[in-house]
């Protein structure tokens, strides 16, 4: 049977539930970022220091390059709705990345947090539960797909240059596990189907609500092998933007790096924020990026700037935006609803 003939859920009468929670889910994370934002009031103080040292070409290139990646998530999203017959505006869908992106860094919690919001928001639009959560799986297996291709040619270029070393060779391997592992890992909720959970997971409404809606994902989306090669595809034109934002920070600054040693070590510091325990990466990914491109020729000091400059573009700008998405979200939410609307069926 088709995802899309299986029972709704949230449906009424439980509907009332579901907003009780999504309220009180949206409500954290706003609370969270407002306190993230205090608690790294100084970092983002110096990195407006940075902005004044940067030169504007180079800058423009790099917030350019970062808009692009919104319009790549929401892509390859799109490429899942129209295959599933519904279509969407683009803006719409870029209007979501944004706030999935901020719910992410907010709530910091293997990304469940903006997944969760992904459901969520496509269902406003009047996308059908089962094919919201097809979009959030394909997108998830695209991710991983490119983000595994990425992380193999990054090792490459770093043993034709003569630096790869043998924790870099463990931790690219661990890392394909990694992402060989959740894209499964979905796929395998999306076959147990409705089965009950265990009593403790039961209890809270959120995980019931996001495995609940797994099953609804229909099988024909999700063995598209055309649609999977588009959305990998989006994924993949992610990574080389926010490669290309590395490049132009860097440049920005004044150091004359090339691509490639950008590349390698965006890629280099994302494997370890991912691997690590350390929430958004705080800390490792910069590390980490700093150190490869010292490996790579790069003075320690204009490197520690180009990742912080880049760091500024990638995390903390689009905190603006996403809070204020969020907002408007939360307070459409508890309006409410006019007569005759049946919940789900909203139009843009």
């Amino acid at each position: 049977m088709d995802g899309d003939e299986l029972p709704r859920v949230g449906a009424e009468p439980a509907g009332a539930q579901g907003g009780g929670w999504r309220s009180w889910f949206f409500g954290v994370v706003i609370a969270a970022a407002l306190l993230g934002a205090v608690l790294h009031f100084g970092e983002i103080r110096n990195f407006g220091r940075l902005i004044t040292r940067a030169q504007p070409l180079w800058l423009g290139l790099a917030v350019l390059l970062q808009v692009s990646t919104y319009a790549s998530v929401a892509a390859g999203w799109s490429a899942v709705l129209t295959a599933a017959g519904t279509p969407r505006p683009l803006p719409r869908l870029a209007r979501i990345a944004v706030g999935k992106l901020f719910a992410d860094q907010a709530v910091p919690s293997a990304g469940m947090g903006g997944n969760i919001l992904l459901v969520d928001q496509l269902c406003g639009l009047g996308v059908a539960r089962g094919t919201a959560v097809a979009a959030l799986l394909i997108s998830m297996i695209g991710f991983y797909a490119a983000y595994a291709v990425f992380a193999l040619a990054m090792l490459g270029l770093l043993w034709l240059h003569d630096k790869a070393t043998p924790l870099m060779a463990g931790l690219v391997t661990t890392f394909l596990l990694v992402a060989l592992a959740i894209p499964s890992l979905a796929l395998w909720l999306r076959q147990r189907g409705s089965a009950p959970l265990p009593p403790r997971l039961e209890r809270i409404g959120v995980v019931r609500a996001l495995l609940g809606s797994v099953a609804q994902a229909p099988t024909k989306l999700l063995a598209n092998r055309r649609l999977l090669l588009v959305v990998t595809a989006c994924n993949a034109l992610i990574f080389l933007a926010d490669a290309g934002s590395f490049f132009a920070c860097l440049r920005a600054l004044g150091q004359p790096v090339s691509p490639e040693t950008a590349y390698i070590a965006l890629i280099m510091a994302s494997i370890v924020a991912t691997l690590g325990p350390i929430p958004l990466g705080l800390g490792s990914f910069e590390a980490t990026a700093v150190a490869t491109l010292r490996l790579l020729g790069t003075p320690v000091e204009p490197a520690f700037a180009g990742t912080m400059l880049l760091r500024l573009l990638t995390l903390w700008l689009p905190l603006i935006p996403g809070m204020i998405i969020m907002r408007s979200d939360l307070k459409r939410r508890k309006r409410p609803p006019a007569r005759g609307s049946g919940q789900g069926a909203r139009h843009p």
